[in-house]
């Protein structure tokens, strides 16, 4: 198992430890639904140092990207980031992903899931057919997520960069709690508002980073927030986990990604994505309420109401913030409009849920 630069810390406080895509990770400090709270009301802080970080450089920096990924790159500006997927050549997914513009046509740093570094990495590579630079910076990149609606606000003071105004998905680079060209990112997987800081971890640049924040923090009573948080949080957005919600085998229209699956350009199965949307999807990825009293877990079963199977449950959970069961998953597309009564297999028992919108309410 591999250690971010912040493990130690982790264990200082006493968090609940846990093999995560390799890495040796929070799962929880003080218990999920007080860390969801926290995310929500105030402020936390999650070390994400295992995502993966590549860097593209290179006159055909732009066109290489173009190429893999699903949404349009050339719109962006230098200081700009979009979210984006990597389809595969049979219409499912490789990976989604964060792409940032350093330099219009020049250099992109591209932000990928800790699980698949490796696959995403030898997958871009393999289609690197005109010498762009490439570089996997991974495992020097540090990576604290800063969430909720006092961060911004908390982390002002530690740096010269207007991170209060910073608008979504945009970023700066400057000088933080001291520290030279860290990355400020007004992005997150929360939907609580805050920012991503990306660095490089040299000397004690991470303990540094990670003392600062929470002294700033102190009084809003900031907390570290570990990985159980981090998916109870997205769920209640309705935000993709890949491995559960999206996967080699799911296209990104089905997963209610067509607005970052762009036709003004070819790219990997676009012809094949083409093809889905004109003669329609047969099955779509839903939001669900529970009705009866139950908690959905992945990979459970979701029924109509004669006991016919019409999908499959991908995430569930209990909503800390709405006080009730939650979940995600694929059903046939008759079954997929808002309001519609599915029956979830919960134990050989048809449990009663109800389709709804993002995020859940």
């Amino acid at each position: 198992m591999k250690n971010t630069p912040f493990t130690a810390i982790h264990q200082s406080l006493g968090a609940k430890m846990a093999e995560f895509a390799g890495y040796n990770m929070p799962i929880s400090y003080a218990g999920i639904n007080a860390e969801h709270a926290a995310v929500r009301k105030s402020v936390g802080v999650f070390d994400v140092s295992h995502m993966g970080e590549f860097v593209l450089k290179g006159a055909n920096a732009l066109d290489l990207i173009q190429r893999v990924t699903s949404n349009d790159a050339s719109k962006l500006v230098a200081g700009q980031a979009q979210y984006s997927c990597l389809p595969n050549e049979t219409g499912g997914i490789v990976d989604d992903l964060l792409v940032y513009c350093l330099e219009p046509n020049q250099a992109y740093m591209l932000v990928v899931n800790a699980s698949n570094i490796e696959k995403d990495w030898n997958w871009i590579k393999a289609r690197n057919t005109a010498d762009v630079e490439m570089h996997n910076i991974s495992d020097k990149t540090c990576l604290l997520a800063i969430q909720g609606p006092l961060a911004t606000k908390i982390l002002q003071p530690l740096t010269n960069m207007d991170v209060l105004n910073m608008k979504y998905y945009t970023f700066s680079k400057g000088l933080f709690a001291g520290v030279e060209n860290v990355l400020v990112s007004a992005t997150g997987y929360t939907g609580a508002g805050g920012v991503e800081i990306y660095f490089e971890d040299k000397g004690n640049d991470a303990e540094t980073i990670w003392k600062a924040i929470f002294e700033a923090g102190a009084a809003a009573g900031i907390q570290p927030i570990g990985l159980g948080a981090r998916d109870t949080l997205r769920l209640e957005m309705g935000y993709c986990l890949y491995g559960n919600d999206i996967d080699d085998t799911t296209s990104p229209l089905e997963a209610g990604l067509g607005w970052i699956t762009k036709f003004t350009k070819d790219f990997t199965s676009s012809e094949t994505f083409k093809a889905q949307k004109a003669a329609g999807l047969s099955r779509k990825l839903v939001g669900f309420e529970m009705i009866d009293r139950g908690i959905p877990r992945h990979d459970y079963l979701i029924k109509n109401a004669a006991g016919e199977t019409i999908g499959k449950v991908t995430s569930g959970t209990q909503s800390p913030s709405l006080g009730k069961a939650i979940g995600l998953g694929y059903v046939a597309v008759d079954h997929a409009a808002q309001d519609s009564e599915i029956f979830i297999d919960i134990r050989n028992q048809l449990v009663r849920a109800k389709v709804v919108k993002f995020p859940f309410a």
